[in-house]
């Protein structure tokens, strides 16, 4: 009896928490009625305490008041920061005008699929002659790093700017042409930036894939980590481990508590260390949200131990999400924020249960050591599906297999990253960390590379749903002690994986009889990425792979492609070329530009030992595809001015036969299209364009006035870098282009009736 009022005690903070999420949520998502909503919060916050001062049960009615206190908070954060925000938003910076930012880097300056990213304060503004001083957050994005550029540093930043979504903690997106640092970091900021980047070079000689992992387990710095291994970490659900979480924060908080406790220190002493060990942890690997976050929770649990109350977990869960929306209203639509909650909340609830039922059928040790990845994963799972509608099936076993070397290489990191002052024994725990990192990227490797990793699922709410539904199900038959509970829950399970795993095969067999005999192009909806199907006859030319395998293979099995005849990589950045591994072996021609890096001169090497023929081409090359005429009209040959990436696409066309004439832009920007438009390589008669760099706004408008297309190809996904732009469609509309865009119809097919160009979508626009 005493265990389950525990349990109950436990929590009753936890509507609390979700009041606080609610009303910081509504907040977000409606600014301009921030202030009325925090009003009535607190006005029913004080109501709430009267009623619990003069009525019956005035501790639940307390804590009713309690979540209308907490929620009215976090409304009037929203509230208070809005004219600010609104005045960055007022700005006239959007529709492709330059304008020059001032800008305070407060977050991690991280690598992304098209260069860096980080997150900043902005100090002011100028647009022409005219300079605005104001304050508000902006995501800023460059394709170069210059020098000194780190959390603490301050920037001027020139580019283009549109707005964020209304949820988002920025207000802008600011894409830079130019930036450079006008003052580095100082203080501890600018010698945490010091030690992170002197760590990178300590394990630069090493072997990868292990070295680039060192820093992202030890500060999370995943700078060196190769686009390859990212994607293998994500298909094997380790990628949590290179994030700095709350799990990072208690190993080094619990190392300086337990030294302190050996040297005989009293509690509260004890408590002091490990909070100030903390902070200095937190500013070593940066000061951004997520992992503020990860600390303020470790913080409320090191209060838990002070006040001698380390079993109320729930409690502290919910009291640190109640500070953390407090300070920051805008982690309420935050997936990173959700997930660190609910798998956190997981292993409080059903990590002990989970492990109980399993040790009737395995040792007790064995069966906790499954129980923490297990619980995490199912809990955490139907929030996954709404990035990525997969489950990876090997995602606990490889938790499993790699966890109890995180914890290794990230305290040898650490202590290699504090050591750097001495060159030797800084390189030499490097080295030493480097062997669990080893293990660590061996086992995402081989996790990505079984077959069956991962199956696909339903996607958006119902792939939620039904995942929620499955993970309960597994968990009551794992769990429960009643032989007809788990009865009921293993038939309920079946149920719902034949019909989820069923409803694939089913749904790719009505996709095939829907998808119209006579298509010749084909535009697949596989996320923000390229994947272009031609087919002339019985030949199929794929203009890059998209982001994904799985989202591939499905286009490919929609329209019954087994094999491809010719592989055309416009360029080797992960959104035109992350599919790659589904085609190794089953293409027999690879086109390809300017090859940038080892990376993607080893997976070239990968379809040469299928068996595939790989060849470099450049402006002038010509072949065949069934009766079409296939030219290549961009990059020049061994162009300086255009060396590599997105400016070096390859740019195809494809004529002559019954395919609608077309010509495919990659991610050229507007110089570059420039450029191809002087070489006089264009034929002024195509019917079909797909549009460059997923409808950006950086594009030329004298080449698609030139073109003048009938039908307009946007290949692009959910995203945050607002593609495709106003501006494109626009200039697409005024010369009368039909626009289709996989992320709202789907999969796009072409075809030529006669003298007509007819159009197919997957789904009706907007669906």
């Amino acid at each position: 009896m005493s265990v389950r009022t525990a349990r109950r005690r436990d929590l009753r903070l936890l509507p609390v928490a979700l009041a606080a999420w609610a009303g910081a949520g509504a907040a977000i998502v409606f600014p301009e009625h921030a202030t009325a909503l925090a009003v009535a919060l607190w006005v029913a916050a004080v109501l709430g305490l009267a009623v619990a001062a003069r009525g019956a049960r005035p501790t639940t009615v307390a804590l009713i008041a309690v979540a209308f206190a907490v929620a009215g908070g976090a409304a009037s954060h929203v509230a208070l920061a809005q004219p600010a925000r609104e005045a960055v938003a007022g700005l006239q910076i959007t529709g492709g005008r330059s304008a020059t930012f001032e800008v305070d880097v407060v977050g991690k300056v991280e690598r992304s699929a098209t260069g860096f990213r980080f997150d900043a304060i902005t100090r002011s503004v100028t647009i022409g002659r005219d300079t605005t001083s104001v304050s508000a957050p902006v995501l800023v994005r460059a394709q170069d790093r210059p020098a000194g550029l780190d959390l603490g540093a301050r920037a001027i930043a020139t580019g283009t700017a549109f707005h964020a979504d209304a949820a988002d903690r920025e207000v802008l997106v600011v894409e830079v042409f130019t930036i450079e640092v006008a003052r580095p970091p100082k203080g501890v900021l600018a010698v945490a930036a010091e030690l992170r980047t002197g760590l990178v070079d300590a394990v630069a000689g090493l072997p990868d894939p292990g070295a680039g992992l060192v820093p992202g387990l030890a500060v999370g710095d995943t700078s060196a980590v190769s686009e390859d291994l990212d994607q293998q970490m994500k298909a094997s659900s380790l990628s949590h481990l290179t994030a700095v979480s709350g799990a990072n924060c208690a190993l080094v908080v619990g190392i300086a508590f337990g030294i302190a406790a050996l040297c005989g220190a009293r509690r509260g002493i004890r408590v002091t260390v490990g909070l100030a060990t903390l902070v200095a942890f937190i500013v070593l690997v940066s000061p951004e949200p997520s992992v503020v976050r990860a600390g303020a929770m470790a913080a409320i649990a090191m209060l838990g131990v002070l006040l001698g109350r380390i079993g109320a977990g729930m409690s502290i869960l919910s009291a640190s999400v109640c500070v953390l929306l407090l300070l920051d209203p805008w982690l309420a639509a935050s997936l990173g924020f959700a997930l660190s909650a609910v798998a956190t909340g997981s292993l409080l609830l059903f990590a002990g249960p989970l492990a109980d039922g399993m040790s009737r059928w395995m040792p007790a040790p064995l069966a906790l050591a499954l129980s923490v990845p297990l619980a995490a994963q199912l809990a955490c799972g139907p929030l996954l599906i709404l990035i990525e509608p997969t489950v990876p099936l090997v995602g606990v076993l490889a938790n499993l297999l790699a966890g109890p070397a995180a914890p290794a290489a990230t305290v040898l990191g650490l202590l290699a990253c504090v050591a750097l002052p001495v060159p030797v024994l800084a390189q030499g725990l490097a080295a030493i960390a480097w062997l669990p990192a080893a293990w660590i990227a061996g086992t995402a490797d081989l996790s990505a590379r079984l077959p069956g990793a991962s199956i696909g699922w339903l996607e958006g709410m119902p792939g939620l749903i039904a995942l929620a539904a499955t993970g309960a199900a597994i968990g009551i038959v794992l769990a429960a002690r009643r032989h007809r509970s788990r009865r009921w829950a293993g038939w309920a399970l079946v149920a719902i994986i034949a019909v989820v795993v069923g409803a694939g095969p089913f749904r790719t067999l009505i996709d095939r009889t829907r998808a119209p005999d006579d298509w010749a192009i084909a535009a697949c909806e596989v996320g923000q990425g390229d994947a272009v199907l031609v087919r002339s006859g019985d030949e199929i030319m794929l203009i890059d792979t998209g982001p994904d395998p799985a989202a591939l293979s499905a286009c490919l099995d929609r329209f019954a492609i087994d094999r491809v005849d010719i592989l055309v990589f416009t360029h080797f950045d992960v959104d035109h070329r992350g599919g790659a591994e589904g085609l190794v072996g089953r293409a027999d021609l690879v086109l390809h530009g300017p090859v940038p890096d080892p990376e993607a001169a080893a997976m070239l090497a990968r379809f040469t030992a299928s068996g595939a023929q790989t060849q470099e081409v450049s402006a002038g090359q010509s072949g065949a595809l069934g009766e079409c005429r296939w030219r290549s009209l961009w990059p020049k040959p061994r162009d300086p001015v255009y060396p590599a990436g997105n400016d070096a696409s390859v740019v195809i066309d494809v004529t002559g036969c019954r395919v609608p004439d077309a010509i495919f832009l990659g991610d050229l920007s507007a110089q570059s299209q420039r450029s191809l438009l002087a070489s006089r390589a264009i034929d002024p008669t195509y019917s079909v364009v797909k549009v460059a760099h997923h409808g950006s706004a950086d594009q030329d408008e004298s080449l698609y006035r030139g073109l003048n297309a009938s039908v307009a190809l946007v290949t692009v996904g959910e995203n945050t870098y607002g593609h495709p732009r106003d501006e494109i469609l626009d200039l697409l509309r005024e010369e009368h282009a039909i626009i289709a865009r996989t992320d709202t119809s789907g999969d796009v097919v072409l075809w030529r009736d006669g003298a007509v160009i007819r159009l197919w979508r997957s789904r009706e626009e907007g669906g």
